[in-house]
């Protein structure tokens, strides 16, 4: 019997059509990166961009070599489609604000 210590933790990844979070037992100390590889999720989702992850945990960004604790969430951050300040920009210039809608 092996006797390292494990921790349960989730990966996530989310789009504006699905989510997906697959819960996984990995080794005490294992990395965010080593937690999205073990996963499999990079080859259930072909639409993330492996060459590059942006990760948090419980949505804190957090560096690929992050040191996971038992019941971490680790998030795979999509790309933004729009900077948030241009959105704020075309809203204003349209008299509206973030959570308006136009009649």
């Amino acid at each position: 019997m092996d006797d390292v210590e494990q921790i349960d933790v989730e990966v996530v990844w989310a789009t504006r059509a699905r989510q997906v979070l697959l819960g996984i037992r990995l080794p005490a100390g294992a990395t965010a990166l080593e937690a999205v590889r073990q996963s499999g999720i990079l080859e259930r989702c072909p639409d993330i961009d492996a060459g590059h992850l942006e990760l948090g945990i419980f949505g804190v960004p957090v560096a690929h070599d992050e040191t996971l604790s038992a019941g971490d969430r680790v998030e795979i951050y999509r790309p933004l489609e729009q900077d948030p300040r241009e959105a704020r920009r075309q809203l204003a210039a349209l008299g509206l604000t973030i959570g308006t809608r136009r009649r």
